[in-house]
C-alpha cells in the first residue's frame, strides 16, 4: 500500500456497496459488502431539494428506482417512497435511497471505511458538498472517510472546508501533465481513474509523487486483471463482485 494510506484502505473497495450482488447505493447492497467480507465500499452521495444527503448514482431517479426526473426536484421525505430494489430485483421491494447518515451509522456499527464519491447534480455543487461534510463531521472519529470526484470543484470545495480531509479526484481522460499539477495544487491524496487509462507510466508518476492510486472498470475487474493490476502498483481496486478476488486479498 502507499505510505501515505494513513486510512488503512484495503486493495478492494466494494463498488457502490456491491452492485452486482444488491441493489447498488442501498443499505442492503452495503450489508452484502459487510457479509462477504469487505472493509470499504463505495457509495454515491447527493442531496435532496430540502438538502438532505442521500444515495443515488445518477442525476436523475429513473434507472435504479421506480421515481422520475432530477433528484433535486424531491424532498427526501418523498425520495424515501420509492423503491431502490425493483430494478435489481424485478420486483416490488421495500429498499429505498438510504441516506448518508444511514449509512455511516451501518458502517460505523460493522467497523468498515466508506469512499462518498460526491455526485452533485449540475448548480448545486458547493450545497452538496457542504451538506455532506456537515454530516460527516459526526463521524470524523468514528467512521474511516475519503471523498472522491470527477468533478474538480467539488474536490476544491472539500479541500476548503476542511484541509484535513481525505480527498481523491477521479478522472476519465488521461492528461498526465495537468493531472498532477491539479493534485499538487490542491492537495489532493489520491487519484481514480478508468482502466482504460492505465498505464506503467501513469502509475509510476503517481507512486513517485506519493499519490494513492485507485481503478475502476464500467465491467468487473476479473481475477487475473486485478492481481496484474496489484502488481503494477495500483493501490485499490472498485469491484461491482470482488468475491473472486477476496481469495488473493
Amino acid at each position: 500500500m502507499s505510505q501515505i494510506n494513513n486510512l488503512n484502505i484495503p486493495k478492494i473497495i466494494g463498488h457502490r456497496g456491491v452492485k452486482n450482488l444488491a441493489p447498488e447505493n442501498t443499505l442492503i447492497s452495503i450489508l452484502e459488502a459487510i457479509k462477504i467480507g469487505l472493509k470499504w465500499v463505495e457509495v454515491d452521495v447527493k442531496i435532496s431539494r430540502d438538502e438532505i444527503p442521500f444515495l443515488l448514482h445518477d442525476s436523475s431517479l429513473n434507472r435504479t428506482t421506480n421515481g422520475f426526473g432530477e433528484a433535486n426536484l424531491y424532498n427526501y421525505s418523498e425520495i424515501k417512497k420509492l423503491d431502490a430494489g425493483k430494478f435489481f430485483y424485478k420486483k416490488n421491494t421495500n429498499i429505498y435511497p438510504p441516506t448518508l447518515k444511514e449509512a455511516l451509522n451501518l458502517c460505523n456499527d460493522h467497523s468498515i471505511g466508506l469512499n462518498i464519491e460526491l455526485k452533485p447534480n449540475v448548480g448545486f455543487e458547493k450545497q452538496n458538498v457542504q451538506k455532506v461534510l456537515e454530516v460527516t463531521k459526526e463521524f470524523e472519529k468514528k467512521v474511516p472517510i475519503f471523498y472522491s470526484s470527477f468533478d474538480i470543484e467539488s474536490c476544491i470545495s472539500v479541500k476548503q472546508i476542511n484541509p484535513k480531509a481525505h480527498c481523491g479526484i477521479l478522472i476519465d481522460n488521461c492528461d498526465i501533465e495537468n493531472l498532477l499539477r491539479l493534485i499538487n495544487k490542491y492537495n489532493f491524496f489520491s487519484c481514480g481513474f478508468h482502466i482504460k487509462c492505465f498505464s506503467t507510466k501513469l502509475v509510476k508518476t503517481l507512486k513517485k509523487n506519493n499519490i494513492f492510486a485507485t481503478v475502476y472498470s464500467h465491467e468487473n475487474i476479473a481475477h487475473n486483471e486485478a492481481l496484474e493490476l496489484w502488481k503494477l502498483g495500483i493501490d485499490s481496486i472498485f469491484s461491482d463482485d470482488p468475491k473472486n478476488l477476496l481469495i488473493s486479498n
